[in-house]
């Protein structure tokens, strides 16, 4: 089978090679599954870029979420059949043909669903599930933050927040805000041209928000932290600054590390706030019962029309240069894939 390689840490066009790879082996418990998409998501950017620990040593074949048909069933695995169409979540692997995941995180591809749609329903839409409904409540009245949220995962925490009836800050590049508008945000906010910091704080006055999305990190974490009031939550389920300026530095990772802040739990316990980080990989390996109550959860919201995720753009696989450097550069809309 072909499969794209990472094998250089830097810019998209110099980093992936496809490359023949061999078949892999079904084990107990997991789906073969012979891929039709492909799907990004930033952290496929950060491993890229070599900002990613969790990602394998070089050469690695990225890749979270796809869409495709299932080969082959393991031993065990019960609910999902030979030949279904299926959306799925995978611990890397799945810039591939073929790719083998736990059952618990794949799902059967909703009636009149694209493939390439599908693959927002795994990654993307399993977080902001997690971020929403899992590790904590949203109720009516709550005034959210949700930073970079013209992505992926931002679209459908404001979806599940203004289906909740909460009133919504949201943050996004220059050119975004009447898209935010079109999505029921009420404060949409340019995070080019506006400090957040500033501007929440004059519409709000003496008032604080009741929670924060971050997926960016960094001071902007800490900034988003001191506009919380007492009893707010902030969930963490990213640090994309990392990769501010499109470029590989050990030392912004550390910049933006350090820019987090140092913060002691006696703060928290005075004001009843909560730090909360959310990381899907690590819930798919030591909590797969979560991941599968998500995945559930998400079909379930998309069939009722609450949330609707947005396919933003798709590549041909030879084109995986050009659709990391268009994911990397914040234009994305939604979901970005490449087909096979």
């Amino acid at each position: 089978m072909k499969a794209i390689h990472l094998i250089k840490y830097g810019e998209s066009n110099q980093a992936f090679e496809i490359r023949e790879a061999p078949m892999p082996q079904v084990k107990a418990g997991e789906v073969l599954i012979k891929v039709a998409v492909s799907g990004l998501n930033f952290a496929d950017v950060m491993a890229r870029r070599g900002l990613y620990k969790e990602a394998p040593p070089l050469p690695a074949v990225l890749g979270y979420d796809v869409a495709g048909s299932i080969e082959e069933i393991g031993e065990g695995v019960e609910g999902l059949e030979k030949g279904q169409m299926v959306t799925a979540m995978t611990r890397f692997g799945g810039y591939a043909e073929y790719v083998t995941t736990n059952a618990a995180g794949v799902e059967a591809i909703p009636q009149g669903w694209e493939p390439s749609k599908a693959t927002s329903l795994t990654t993307q839409a399993c977080t902001a599930v997690v971020c929403a409904e899992e590790v904590l409540n949203l109720y009516p009245g709550d005034k959210v933050l949700i930073q970079a949220a013209s992505g992926g995962v931002g679209r459908i925490l404001i979806q599940l927040a203004k289906h909740k009836g909460c009133t919504v800050f949201a943050t996004a590049s220059t050119g975004k805000q009447e898209y935010l508008k079109e999505m029921g945000v009420d404060y949409p906010i340019d995070y080019l041209t506006e400090d957040f910091s500033i501007r929440i704080p004059e519409i709000l006055g003496e008032e604080k928000l009741d929670v924060v999305f971050d997926n960016l990190g960094g001071k902007r974490y800490k900034q988003g932290l001191k506009l919380l009031g007492p009893g707010g939550k902030i969930v963490s389920y990213g640090a994309a600054d990392q990769n501010k300026g499109n470029k590989t530095s050990k030392w912004g990772a550390i910049k933006v590390g350090l820019g987090f802040g140092f913060h002691s739990p006696i703060g928290l316990v005075v004001k009843s706030q909560s730090m909360i980080g959310v990381n899907m990989l690590r819930i798919s390996d030591h909590k797969p019962h979560i991941l599968r109550k998500a995945l559930t959860r998400v079909i379930e919201l998309c069939e009722s029309g609450i949330i609707d995720p947005r396919l933003d753009k798709t590549f041909s696989v030879d084109q995986i240069a050009e659709a990391h450097e268009y994911l990397e550069s914040r234009q994305s809309r939604g979901k970005v894939v490449v087909v096979w």
